[in-house]
């Protein structure tokens, strides 16, 4: 039997970190053995919200390309591509955006999230509300049967279901209704115990040398309760244990005990927690460098991605427009 399809993608802003890596990459790679997959470089939705970033998506592209490859995406068995590149999306996007209302669209919790986070106002686009419209788009291109996301991305995913249902309903079953895929680590802690978010400057690049790794963990957030070394601590509220837990889990368990019976110092427990991570990162750094240094076989990965989409892309468009009785 043919595999199920999945669909996801990141926006490229820059080299991925840690919550990028936690949230959605580590997932992806586990699911190159169980569905036919294909992941996306967002690009155009960089533009839903920051316009002014235009100049610098070619270039990181290409980075967020590299950490991909580097933490074990394998072109062989995915297909990476990127958004723009497929045009055919765009076509699927102004044919679904008349399946969904304005109202529909405004009551979307993450949209009215992002407005308040970014202090928006009245200072809305048109690309910006139609944002999970145009994810739609990039999901049902590919009649995806799934969708790994993070837990604040649902709301969107139900609309693509909605809007899916909705085509059904008027000319008959073409696309499935994809099923979320959420990860343990949805909402991955910063250095400062908030989530992790380039935005607020608290990220950790999952290409960090050793040095800088050291570095940002020094600041990393702890239980605040705990002011003197021989004070009892509360790993649950402290970001470094969470950081335990997912890169050194046969640890964990001795870190929060030694932590709550203060046998063991935040400095103390910082350093080993360094150590075990550049260990757990050092085979995606020396990945990642090989493609680094081969840029011509990254641009070949990247045009045949984008052949293997289109072909996809182009199918799915034959049939809506043949559904629909438009061409």
């Amino acid at each position: 039997m043919a595999k199920k399809i999945i669909l996801s993608g990141n926006r490229p802003t820059g080299r991925l970190h840690w919550g990028n890596y936690t949230g959605a990459l580590e997932n992806w790679i586990r699911l190159q053995d169980e569905y036919d997959c294909y992941f996306m470089v967002a690009d155009w939705h960089v533009l839903t919200t920051a316009l002014d970033k235009a100049p610098e998506i070619r270039r990181n592209s290409r980075e967020m390309i590299l950490d991909w490859l580097g933490a074990g995406l394998d072109p062989e068995r995915s297909v990476l591509f990127i958004q723009s590149e497929i045009k055919e999306h765009a076509e699927l996007f102004l044919i679904l955006s008349m399946m969904i209302s304005m109202g529909r669209l405004e009551r979307n919790p993450t949209f009215k999230e992002q407005i308040r986070d970014l202090n928006l106002g009245n200072e809305i686009s048109f690309g910006h509300l139609g944002y999970p419209v145009l994810q739609a788009a990039d999901i049902l291109a590919y009649r995806a049967h799934a969708v790994p996301v993070g837990e604040d991305q649902l709301p969107h995913l139900e609309l693509t279901r909605e809007i899916a249902r909705r085509f059904t309903h008027h000319f008959g079953e073409l696309f499935p209704e994809p099923e979320g895929l959420v990860t343990k680590f949805g909402r991955f802690p910063g250095t400062d115990g908030n989530r992790m978010s380039k935005s607020l400057g608290n990220t950790i690049e999952i290409a960090a040398g050793p040095e800088e790794i050291a570095q940002k963990l020094k600041t990393a957030f702890t239980d605040p309760n705990r002011l003197r070394r021989t004070d009892p601590g509360d790993p649950e509220v402290c970001a470094v244990y969470t950081y335990y837990q997912k890169f050194l889990p046969e640890e964990a368990a001795t870190c929060a005990e030694e932590c709550r019976t203060a046998a063991r110092g935040c400095v103390d427990c910082k350093k080993r927690l360094t150590e075990g991570v550049v260990e757990y990162f050092a085979p995606l750094r020396e990945r990642r460098q090989h493609f680094v240094d081969r840029p011509e076989m990254v641009a070949e990965i990247v045009a045949e991605g984008c052949r293997r989409a289109r072909a996809a892309a182009v199918e799915t468009m034959a049939l809506t427009r043949a559904a629909m009785g438009i061409g």
